[in-house]
């Protein structure tokens, strides 16, 4: 079953969360470790660079989001 949802839905950012609940960031995550830990080379492949990289990996994309709250006035970041 697929939802969709209108944009000039009001409640649609709202229909939307309900679908997807803290599980969902969860599994994003960790999917995303395990990407980092594939795309290693296997000389590097250990807990503490998978940790390094997913931390720089994330540490820029906060930075960014920042950045560009503040550059187009949205989100009070």
């Amino acid at each position: 079953m697929m939802a969709a949802f209108s944009n000039d839905d009001p409640e649609a950012a709202d229909k939307l969360r309900g679908m997807f609940g803290p599980g969902q960031i969860d599994q994003e995550i960790r999917q995303a470790i395990h990407f980092c830990w594939m795309l290693l080379p296997a000389d590097k492949r250990n807990a503490d660079e998978v940790e390094r990289q997913i931390r720089r990996i994330v540490d820029r994309a906060l930075k960014d989001l920042r950045e560009d709250s503040q550059a187009f006035g949205i989100g009070g970041g």
